[in-house]
């Protein structure tokens, strides 16, 4: 983080809360407790990220997105706010959302993460400083959205109803819920990554009141959350201490959801037109519906509902094989941020929120975690390497809203931008990114019993325990620019053990499960394993090379994954697509741009166009070109995270398709 930013905010946060003592300490206890789910991530904590891909990513947010983060949300007053709510200043509400105190929960949470895997003493006091501020905000009976507080009967935002000015008035829009589930999100990681209750015990009192007030006994409310993710909020303070009320709660507010018999509706747009388990398709706003999507996810596995778990199988391929972009990317319509009509996939008014990628990724790794298919691994990869991190410039402060698959240089796609803006009003994808890309190392191992998977591939060295023992493992890479992956397996002792080793969809030749796109030619060389360097004739079961083995110190697996140039058909019911193809690279989606090409026209694709791939390491930070020869005419594409680093430009993911 850079000094002088941390320092001015240190010096504003202790200006402002002087007095306040900050309260935990330490402890080995803070540990993630299993709730439910058969297969269990490899925690952050015991995976070191060495990646030459994904560690500049990781470091760009540790040390500038999330102080250039904080300097916003002080210049525009998120933090004041809590300052204000508890009388400390006086003033209006400053900002223009009611969900703008969630903006500094996920700067909380993503920062927690940064520490588990990078620790910083000096980011550690900045973290107890703001939740000194936080705890200024919170009103004595536990209740904190400091809108509210400070002025019930004036909402920051035009669009939120007030009638009487009271708390839970207009519930659909009023975010009260929202905020609180980010905050158990945030206090719960921050709890994990420090072993410090000041955080939890802010969050847990707002919680208690929560369970208080809402429910179906006399005198409580019965009401559901406009915008889910309180759910999955309940549900980790829940794995902290293990009060039911907490999971009782979140499993109430999907219970009720979509019942027009007892409480107010509010229809498709916040998934609320159905009873969850009569649902079976992605509607709404798409950011809103993957965060239900997730919470259901976890009551079918904590519960082992076979009816949550019926429903969330139909959403899930119904958003797979109808309504979702190359990129990962979900959310077709600007309108209502929403999923369109199945096969509704526009390119120039593509939506694809930033916050959408990523709460499809928590889904899917959830979907991972208790079924252990493939599929859900795929969708999460081909999502994080293009739809995700796409929202984020290269030099880590400016950003993509909606992430569209084309442009003209003219239409004002994202938030009144066409290209990439150092803010937002609304930012809750700034902030969304700062809450994940640090997660991201929780996400390459996971264990169940005695099995080990590599669901993803990037540089790093990790410390799991097995049922049996544990396990040292490490990858050296340099995927996904190249197919090489060299796996170290070195166990406490010899013993035997499984490890299951994911063969990625694109090296199965499918593009996305369900084949709504696909591949125009198969893959010309097939994946290859060796052990010890002794080539292996394994068979790739279920999407994974399965290895059951007595394992030694020192054993070496070598995968090599053939990283050519595809070429990739959408579905003919995409209306938009027809005519047209798109390139990819291993994981990555390529997209040709006019800062490459003075002539944009001559960027097209048909049978006889070849291929030539070339290494730019000065290019956007590092990057392999593609440039294609078409009836005597060159275009060059570059990765589609990376467009929209130079300027405006004209961009095209599809390419039409010449003769």
């Amino acid at each position: 983080m850079k000094k002088n930013i941390l320092y001015s905010v240190l010096a504003l946060v202790a200006f402002n809360v002087t007095g306040f003592a900050q309260s935990g300490t330490k402890s080995e206890a803070a540990t993630q407790k299993p709730i439910g789910y058969p297969i269990q991530a490899v925690p952050i904590s015991q995976v070191k990220v060495t990646d030459g891909f994904w560690l500049p990513i990781i470091k760009r947010v540790q040390e500038k997105t999330i102080a250039y983060a904080i300097q916003k949300c002080t210049e525009e007053g998120r933090f004041e706010n809590f300052l204000i709510a508890g009388g400390v200043k006086k003033g209006e509400v400053k900002g223009q959302m009611p969900f703008d105190d969630s903006d500094v929960y996920k700067i909380i949470e993503g920062a927690s993460n940064s520490l588990i895997s990078a620790p910083d003493e000096k980011l550690e006091v900045l973290l107890d400083s703001l939740i000194s501020i936080i705890k200024v905000g919170q009103e004595k009976d536990g209740y904190l959205t400091t809108w509210r507080t400070i002025n019930p009967a004036k909402p920051p935002a035009p669009w939120v109803k007030v009638e009487k000015g009271e708390r839970w008035e207009y519930m659909s829009m009023s975010h009260e819920e929202y905020n609180a589930g980010h905050m158990y999100e945030a206090a719960a990681v921050h709890y994990w990554a420090t072993g410090k209750r000041n955080f939890l015990d802010i969050a847990l009192k707002n919680a208690d009141l929560f369970v208080k007030t809402f429910g179906d006994k006399p005198g409580q409310i019965l009401a559901v959350p406009g915008h889910e993710i309180i759910e999955t909020g309940l549900i980790k303070l829940y794995q902290i201490t293990g009060k039911e009320d907490y999971l009782k709660l979140a499993k109430f507010y999907l219970d009720h959801r979509g019942d027009p018999n007892k409480k107010e509706q509010y229809g498709a747009y916040a998934q609320d037109h159905l009873p969850v388990t009569k649902q079976d398709e992605a509607v709404g706003h798409a950011v809103r519906a993957v965060y239900l999507y997730a919470g259901m996810t976890d009551i079918a596995a904590i519960y082992n509902d076979a009816a949550y778990r019926a429903a969330i199988d139909k959403i899930w391929h119904n958003m797979v094989e109808k309504k979702i972009y190359i990129t990962g990317g979900i959310g077709a319509r600007h309108d209502g941020e929403a999923f369109g009509d199945n096969y509704e996939l526009p390119n120039l008014t593509a939506y694809n929120e930033t916050c959408a990628a990523i709460g499809s990724v928590y889904w899917n790794n959830r979907l991972f975690n208790l079924t252990g298919d493939v599929k859900y691994t795929d969708v999460l990869e081909r999502t994080m390497y293009n739809g995700l991190i796409s929202g984020m410039s290269l030099k880590g402060t400016e950003f993509f809203y909606p992430n569209a698959l084309e442009s003209d240089g003219k239409y004002l796609f994202n938030r009144g931008a066409c290209t990439r803006s150092a803010w937002f009003d609304c930012s809750c994808c700034p902030t969304n990114l700062i809450r994940f890309i640090p997660s991201i190392p929780g996400l390459i191992y996971a264990q169940q019993d005695n099995t080990l998977y590599v669901n993803l591939y990037m540089s790093n060295n990790a410390q799991v325990t097995l049922a049996s023992q544990n396990v040292e493992i490490s990858q050296q890479t340099a995927y996904p620019r190249d197919g090489a992956v060299k796996v170290t397996v070195t166990p406490e002792k010899q013993g035997v053990f499984t490890l299951k080793l994911r063969v990625p969809g694109w090296a199965r030749d499918e593009v996305m499960p369900g084949g709504l796109y696909h591949y125009t030619t198969s893959l010309k060389a097939s994946p290859q394993l060796s052990i010890n360097g002794k080539k292996q004739s394994l068979a790739i079961n279920d999407g994974y090379y399965t290895i059951d083995r007595t394992w030694k110190k020192g054993d070496v697996v070598a995968l090599t994954f053939p990283m050519e140039v595809r070429e990739v058909q959408a579905s003919e019911k995409i209306a938009e697509d027809k005519g047209k193809l798109a390139l990819e690279r291993g994981p990555l989606v390529y997209t040709v741009e006019a800062a490459d090409n003075a002539d944009m026209k001559v960027a097209t694709i048909n049978s006889r166009t070849k291929f030539t791939v070339k290494k730019m390491p000065t290019l956007l930070k590092g990057i392999y070109t593609i440039e294609g020869k078409t009836n005597g005419k060159t275009f060059t594409a570059i990765p589609y995270y990376t467009w929209s680093n130079r300027g405006v430009n004209e961009m095209k993911v599809w390419l039409p398709e010449s003769k």
